[in-house]
């Protein structure tokens, strides 16, 4: 893909904009036509800036690695989504699991996120593209908050490290974004990118084939259970245990995942990615994703891949959350930077 420089200097551009710039393929990711996409720029910047540039590596979820599988919708999904997603029959999935952030030489111990994004192509054309991640909540609200939350916890050229009262200023300034924080500081470590669970955090409507309309949001639920590791079993890892754990893990055989669709009630915020919904709404178990392979024996390249949140099937449509809505063009400028195909 060619980026035009125009993308990167834009300091807003419609969704429409985007649509016709890189054609009926980017047309296709359902965009509501009012879309509006928020500073990719300044997005894409301060993660450089908070994490530094690492080549040809993401500027999100830098570290991580590629694996293919396939998704099992059920009976259940079909009477929620008219999309041939669920029809019952196997559809080929390509999945990237990561760690948080844009340091590639990050240790997997840290208490950032681990995401599971994928990319589902049905023999009909349909496309689904997703990026979860294993916190209930998103970090931002708005997407004017992305940039200066990232630059609140940069590094201050005087010092060489953040600035605490910059730091303590924003987070009085906007409470919601701690919120993602508050839940790692609690959760322990994942002891596998295989057993832990991932939310979308965005809200989606889903149409049903009698043309009933939702909103969801959903959630991967590993099957093995969860688990998390100890201080002490951290203590004799190294930093980079993720990936092998998980080869070995496939290695005894598939690693699965329930996809579970949770139904807003009147009143849930759809706008809000911070906000969780209640407990108590109602769960819609919709599928299985099966996990067989991972690199480099998955024979699949996901490098250029972007995981757009935005690319969606039949039936499922983006709701009015400003944050869901502004996530393409950062995407589409941080693989134009990583691939060296946008000159700065």
């Amino acid at each position: 893909m060619s980026i035009p420089t125009s993308v990167i200097h834009r300091p807003s551009i419609t969704a429409a904009s985007l649509a016709l710039m890189f054609g009926a393929g980017f047309a296709a990711m359902s965009f509501p036509a009012h879309a509006q996409v928020s500073q990719p720029q300044a997005q894409v910047d301060a993660l450089e800036g908070l994490f530094g540039v690492h080549p040809t590596a993401r500027r999100s979820g830098a570290k991580g690695l590629c694996a293919s599988g396939q998704f099992i919708g059920n009976e259940a999904g079909r009477g929620l989504v008219s999309s041939a997603m669920f029809s019952g029959q196997p559809v080929p999935a390509v999945v990237r699991f990561s760690l948080g952030g844009g340091n590639a030489k990050a240790s997997d111990k840290s208490r950032s996120v681990r995401g599971l994004s994928f990319e589902l192509k049905h023999a009909n054309g349909e496309q689904w593209q997703s990026a979860n991640v294993s916190a209930p909540v998103f970090f931002v609200a708005k997407p004017e908050q992305f940039a200066p939350f990232l630059q609140a916890r940069s590094n201050d050229p005087a010092t060489g490290k953040p600035n605490p009262e910059r730091l303590k200023a924003f987070n009085e300034a906007n409470p919601e974004t701690t919120r993602q924080g508050a839940y790692l500081a609690k959760a322990p470590i994942p002891a596998s990118y295989g057993a832990v669970q991932y939310w979308s955090t965005n809200a989606f409507e889903v149409t049903s084939p009698r043309n009933e309309s939702r909103f969801v949001r959903w959630q991967f639920v590993p099957e093995a259970g969860l688990k998390g590791l100890t201080d002490d079993e951290l203590k004799s890892l190294p930093d980079d245990f993720l990936a092998d754990e998980l080869r070995q893990r496939l290695a005894r055989g598939p690693v699965s995942f329930a996809l579970q669709f949770q139904v807003a009630q009147a009143g849930d915020p759809t706008n809000d990615p911070t906000q969780v919904w209640p407990d108590d709404r109602q769960l819609i178990t919709a599928g299985r994703l099966v996990i067989d392979k991972v690199e480099p024996a998955a024979g699949v390249d996901c490098d250029r891949m972007m995981f757009n949140p935005l690319v969606l099937p039949n039936g499922i449509k983006p709701s009015n959350d400003p944050v869901l809505l502004a996530r393409a063009a950062p995407y589409v400028l941080s693989l134009g930077r990583r691939l060296g195909e946008v000159k700065r």
